[in-house]
């Protein structure tokens, strides 16, 4: 079974995209960690499913899996490459263009300088929201936002702003992001018993009132170049915190978003790059992998 694909990246945050309107595509964890496979596959942090919508307002419905074969909520640098996409193979002109995600509906305009705008949904900071479980934790305040102490299995302990942006995020400041424990933290806090769907991790360099860096270690990914919805969530809780003030230019090791905040509605801006287009046969694909490298 062969199937038609485009490799793109929003700011080095990179996805191949399949296009289920026009043809057949039955995805199932196995099958996306041999697409995203760096060595045996064509390699991506997340394969993205452009499919016909089931909810009466949407145009599309887009689903998004992970590196490990986990389907997610949502993925912002992936929204603006769907629409990009969208509008590259003809499968609409529409812009805006609304589709359907796991969590809802969002609404997306790919504007003249060929950056997109994503309307990015419902944010949430409610614990229960992203199944967080926060028994026993001692918490702070700060601003509007609560901080909340958790300890790590290295010893550590860390202050996490929580919010609920579709997927789950966990976001904490630190001094500089070049030498902040990503490699060591993220997948403490990744896998953490106490976030039931585990939770992305953010770490949050504030510049100044409108200026941050950021890296984001994601769940079923690991530390991406970028993480649309990781931005959304720092530039939230950074203005939740009263560090940060709208709009937030956030910089990414694979490039800059804007983040646009009102205290309800969040819209991120940045680009949207195809690299390639391609065929693959799938199931060569997947028996050509070594079942414990496609199995671990």
């Amino acid at each position: 079974m062969k199937w038609r694909f485009s490799k793109m990246h929003g700011v080095g945050n990179d996805f191949v995209v399949l296009d289920g309107v026009r043809q057949s595509i039955q995805m199932t964890p196995e099958r996306a960690r041999a697409i995203a496979h760096r060595q045996f596959g064509i390699g991506a942090d997340q394969i993205l499913l452009v499919e016909e919508p089931t909810h009466p307002e949407a145009h599309f419905r887009y689903r998004i899996f992970n590196s490990d074969g986990s389907e997610v909520e949502h993925c912002g640098n992936g929204a603006r490459c769907f629409v990009r996409f969208v509008h590259e193979q003809k499968l609409s002109g529409r812009n805006p263009l609304k589709a359907e995600i796991a969590t809802g509906l969002i609404t997306l305009n790919e504007r003249e300088d060929q950056t997109v705008t994503v309307e990015m949904g419902q944010t949430r900071f409610a614990p229960a929201d992203i199944a967080f479980d926060t028994e026993g934790l001692a918490s702070s305040t700060m601003g509007n936002d609560t901080l909340w102490k958790l300890p790590l299995n290295n010893g550590d302990t860390v202050d996490l702003s929580i919010v609920g942006i579709s997927n789950p995020h966990a976001v904490q400041t630190v001094e500089d992001v070049t030498t902040a424990p990503v490699a060591e933290q993220g997948p403490l806090i990744e896998s953490n018993p106490r976030f039931k769907n585990r939770v992305n991790a953010g770490f949050m360099q504030v510049l100044n009132k409108n200026e941050i860096n950021l890296r984001v270690y994601e769940r079923g990914a690991g530390e991406t170049l970028a993480c649309g919805t990781g931005a959304c969530a720092a530039a939230v809780a950074g203005i939740r915190r009263g560090l940060l003030e709208s709009p937030v230019l956030v910089h990414t090791r694979g490039g800059d978003l804007r983040i646009s905040y009102d205290g309800q509605s969040i819209e991120m801006t940045g680009p949207a790059t195809t690299v390639f287009e391609g065929e693959i046969n799938i199931d060569a694909l997947v028996n050509a992998i070594p079942k414990q490298v496609l199995n671990p």
